[in-house]
């Protein structure tokens, strides 16, 4: 019993440490926030590989990129659900090659595309039957340009991928 006592007393920081079931959703809330801080460098570094990965095979798509080197653009997630952790903006950097790099801060004057997440599900599915999601893009006009072309014309060959597997 002594020892329960101490650790109602100092709680672990950033989990507060509450009782009943309306305190419950505040520290699951905390917790989800916690892991998506933790987790989502990493994952943002694996969806910038796969992007690169279908740029790099398509040489007109790294050729579009490649007069914008050194220039950024920052993704978000627009009307994203509440009751889901915070998604965290993506920064990316074009590199010389015409491929991208995450940053981690975009700087000032990043082109800004906003993409609608009101629904997470429906929107993943849709980006793997290859529909174009609905976004708003703000910033420069000429780069913007190239990134409504990457979004209009670029498409992951997964059959091809998966053939040179075989």
């Amino acid at each position: 019993m002594r020892i329960l006592s101490q650790f109602r007393e100092s709680p672990s920081p950033g989990f507060p440490l509450e009782t009943g079931a309306s305190a419950a959703l505040p520290t699951i809330l905390a917790m989800l926030q916690e892991w998506t801080s933790m987790f989502a460098p990493a994952a943002q570094d694996r969806m910038i590989l796969l992007l690169n990965h279908v740029i790099s095979r398509e040489a007109l798509a790294m050729a579009r990129l490649q007069p914008f080197a050194g220039q950024s653009v920052l993704l978000h997630l627009q009307n994203w659900p509440t009751l889901l952790p915070q998604a965290p903006d993506l920064a990316l950097g074009v590199t010389p090659a015409g491929l991208f790099e995450r940053l981690e801060q975009a700087p000032e004057g990043a082109l800004r595309i906003d993409i609608d997440a009101s629904n997470p599900a429906l929107l993943a599915l849709a980006s793997f039957t290859g529909q174009k999601p609905q976004v708003s893009v703000q910033g420069d006009a000429a780069f913007a340009g190239a990134m409504n072309w990457l979004i209009e014309n670029l498409r992951w060959d997964i059959e091809d991928d998966l053939a040179a597997l075989l």
